[in-house]
């Protein structure tokens, strides 16, 4: 009974460890500025 018990408190705490982290990838993501959507490369279309 003591290794279900430490399995499933370490399946948790994995669960809790993972929900944590992509929140904060989230949240860093939201805090991050804006990316101006210029592009690299342009080419003339003027048909000549």
């Amino acid at each position: 009974m003591h290794r279900l018990l430490a399995a499933a408190l370490s399946a948790l705490a994995g669960a809790a460890l993972a929900v944590g982290a992509a929140l904060g990838v989230v949240a860093a993501l939201d805090t991050a500025p804006a990316q101006p959507n210029v592009p690299l490369v342009t080419f003339d279309r003027s048909g000549g």
